[in-house]
């Protein structure tokens, strides 16, 4: 007996892998999640893992944006947010959901479009994972060519950038250059857990117009 996928049930904070998927399952199943859904996906050469956030993980994804979209707009970068959109390359057999994206110096390729496929759409310049727990998720932002990763843990923020095709880890953002990224987030991620969001939000605004003016 088969089972339908609305008759699987994957509560938050955990994940479920289903191996031997094909790309038109992968597709099928996408369709029948929809987009307005909590689940995100990550899709490597027929493994597909299904995972749904804990709810601090999404209030962390939403702080980490924001801060992003902060520091792009007070220094006057164009940049396009795509924030959870599916990335998919079929000819890679791979397919990926960030917590959040940006498109920065490609972002004129994506004006307008709802849908990105990484066959003739550039991949994102900025991809934000959030406490990621399984390996295919980093190995899929490899594979798939994007240049700078950040992943948000509980230890706090870590910057990975490709290097000839694999992630190395560093201490600075070259969409950021001169600003100390790693410090700024983890201390006003920090100070969201002390005083709230919106007085951590008004203190990183008031520290970027005072160090970056």
């Amino acid at each position: 007996m088969l089972l339908e996928l609305q008759q699987i049930i994957v509560k938050p904070g955990q994940q479920m892998l289903l191996k031997d998927i094909t790309w038109q399952q992968l597709e099928n199943i996408l369709e029948e999640l929809g987009e307005k859904r909590a689940a995100r996906i990550s899709y490597s050469n027929g493994w597909l893992e299904i995972m749904v956030p804990l709810p601090e993980h999404e209030k962390d994804k939403e702080i980490v944006g924001e801060f992003v979209r902060i520091l792009l707009d007070e220094l006057q970068i164009d940049f396009e947010p795509l924030g959870s959109t599916t990335f998919k390359n079929e000819r890679m057999t791979q397919a990926i959901e960030a917590d959040a994206c940006f498109y920065i110096q490609n972002y004129a390729s994506v004006i307008g479009k709802n849908r990105i496929d990484l066959t003739v759409d550039p991949p994102p310049d900025l991809a934000i994972e959030i406490d990621i727990t399984s390996r295919t998720q980093f190995n899929n932002y490899e594979i798939l060519g994007v240049p700078e990763l950040w992943r948000y843990t509980q230890q706090g923020l870590q910057i990975h950038l490709l290097q000839q095709g694999k992630y190395v880890e560093a201490n600075f953002s070259p969409n950021f250059p001169g600003i100390p990224i790693v410090e700024l987030v983890n201390e006003y991620v920090k100070q969201c857990l002390s005083v709230g969001r919106s007085q951590a939000i008004r203190g990183f605004k008031s520290w970027v117009k005072n160090n970056l003016s």
